[in-house]
């Protein structure tokens, strides 16, 4: 019997989340700036709900971005303490395609534009389909843009899903160039995915030494410059 830990704090949510033998169980808290204080508390709370330790884990899943650069950092130490600690291996996995991955275990939804806030008026995107395995799988590759310039999606029913359809909705509908079934503007990435997609590379041994693991920002920049700033207040 194997037992995966996974944890996310990429956006403005925090969570963790235990796989004992395929079986998931969640904590997920929604929460600005308290991924410090609560991530380890939350960590020893599911396990402690499925009774196991740190001790009895086989591996973990890191939600690696795209998302907040402070959230990325806190969670991805963690890990790495955790992981390093106890030779466990690890695996990263998008953000984005944990998005997706949640709407996705709707039979119904076949493609999703998972789209998250960058902030600084750009959005992370990420377009997705499903795998025969029932996994979420990149059909373009993620990216960061301004809203307005979101590719065109392939042709097909679409969902849209993240905090960027609740801030841009009409300027991304306009980019996609399609029609979409349904829009989800409040969905935040859960650790419970992480784990979905990860399990299959870690039950395969094809985890990574914590070592390696790193963020995937997509940009190198937190804030504008004080005249892009002013540039975009004209």
């Amino acid at each position: 019997m194997s037992t995966w830990l996974a944890v996310d704090t990429a956006t403005e949510a925090c969570s963790v989340a235990i796989a004992i033998d395929g079986a998931i169980r969640e904590r997920f808290e929604p929460m600005q700036r308290e991924h410090t204080r609560r991530l380890l508390p939350m960590v020893e709370a599911v396990l402690a709900e499925a009774g196991k330790s740190i001790a009895q884990i086989d591996g973990i899943a890191c939600g690696i971005g795209p998302g907040s650069f402070a959230g990325l950092r806190i969670g991805l130490g963690v890990v790495k303490g955790l992981a390093l600690a106890r030779d466990l291996p690890v695996v990263g996995v998008s953000s984005l395609a944990m998005l997706a991955q949640r709407a996705l275990h709707d039979p119904a939804v076949a493609q999703v534009a998972a789209v998250i806030d960058a902030r600084m008026s750009e959005v992370y995107f990420g377009a997705y389909g499903r795998d025969g395995a029932g996994l979420a799988t990149a059909l373009l590759a993620d990216r960061v843009c301004p809203p307005d310039q979101v590719p065109a999606l392939p042709a097909g029913a679409w969902t849209g899903v993240g905090t960027g359809w609740g801030r841009y909705a009409d300027v991304l509908r306009a980019g996609v160039k399609t029609g979409l079934a349904a829009v989800d503007g409040a969905a935040l990435p859960h650790a419970a995915e992480a784990l979905v997609l990860g399990m299959p590379a870690l039950a395969a041994g094809r985890g990574q030494s914590a070592d390696t693991l790193a963020p995937a920002y997509l940009r190198d920049r937190v804030a504008l410059t004080l005249e892009e700033q002013a540039g975009r207040r004209r």
